[in-house]
């Protein structure tokens, strides 16, 4: 009997593709070579806002599962739903979170939406039309509603509500492309969490340390931080599994709110929950990333090694999670 094909459905690269476009490619080299150690066939297939070309190539192919990888389409992530959009209609399984949950967790504004029907603490919000009712003393970050957070986003992006220059700059944004938060001064915690056939297990958390910042540099994990090498921001926020006791109870809060997310969202596979953590020890869930990258150096295999799991257990739980329905 000849191997089953997994087929990696991954957004089609642009002309000049930057780091974190890039990125996408170590996922698939690394998938691809654990994938032949499960005795699966990868089989690579670019998405695009051509899906007639994607139905087509996907019916011939026939795959068990669908690695879906598609991170954008046509550089947008307004588009991603597109990709599971299409696996559903086709009735191809295929790893991640389902197409309701992928539009939902897309949407900085419905996953916002969504954690305040659920109870749990989101960091408030504003359209570019309630830009008004900004208070003069407080901090605010103006974010994209449908990119990935670090995608045009780093500290010139903080702002005062009573600069009004700045005010001024920006109240003309589109209000379908981006919205303002709260700023929370606090710390940064990433909490992965795995599917199977067991049910979902988070991993260790992970503190991001912003190691000597100057007084008045704004921590955020911005484009810099995530992709830029050369940057202060990338050599100067390293990530850590280690805490005091002290900490344990603030690490049982976060783990329980995650998992809060996952049930509420109707998450599956693999999922990443970014939290702010004020200054008062209040969590705040920042959001939710369906499908986060799986790169060697990415949060997630960082946490999924921290809790034993060698790579090719994490590929066989996501896929596993895949075929379960």
């Amino acid at each position: 009997m000849d191997n089953p094909i997994a087929v990696l459905l991954y957004n089609q690269l642009s002309e000049k593709p930057k780091e974190d476009e890039m990125d996408v490619v170590r996922q698939m080299q690394h998938i691809s070579r654990t994938l032949r150690k499960l005795k699966y066939i990868p089989y690579r297939v670019p998405f695009s806002i051509d899906l007639a070309e994607a139905i087509k190539t996907l019916k011939k192919i026939n795959p068990k599962v669908v690695f879906n990888l598609v991170e954008m389409v046509e550089g947008t992530g307004k588009l991603l739903s597109f990709g599971p959009s299409i696996l559903n209609f086709l009735q191809l399984p295929y790893t991640g979170v389902p197409l309701e949950a992928m539009f939902l967790t897309t949407s900085k504004i419905l996953t916002k939406k969504q954690l305040k029907l659920l109870n749990i603490n989101t960091s408030g919000w504003y359209m570019m039309d309630e830009i008004h009712q900004l208070s003069p003393d407080k901090r605010y970050i103006v974010k994209p509603i449908w990119e990935d957070g670090s995608l045009g986003l780093d500290e010139h992006c903080i702002f005062s509500g009573g600069d009004m220059a700045y005010i001024e700059k920006i109240k003309h944004f589109h209000k379908n492309s981006f919205f303002i938060e709260d700023y929370i001064d606090g710390r940064e915690f990433n909490l992965s969490i795995l599917g199977g056939k067991d049910g979902p297990q988070v991993m260790p958390p992970a503190e991001i340390l912003f190691v000597d910042y100057p007084e008045g540099k704004h921590k955020i994990v911005g484009y810099n931080a995530k992709w830029t090498e050369e940057s202060f921001e990338y050599t100067h926020t390293p990530r850590t599994f280690r805490y005091s006791k002290r900490d344990e109870p603030l690490l049982s809060q976060l783990k329980m709110i995650a998992l809060q997310c996952w049930h509420g969202f109707e998450l599956k596979g693999y999922v990443r929950v970014d939290f702010r953590v004020d200054k008062e020890g209040i969590p705040y869930v920042l959001e939710i990333n369906g499908n986060p990258c799986i790169s060697p150096e990415s949060g997630f295999v960082a946490a999924t090694k921290k809790a034993g799991l060698k790579f090719h257990q994490v590929i066989e739980r996501i896929i596993e999670d895949a075929l379960s329905n």
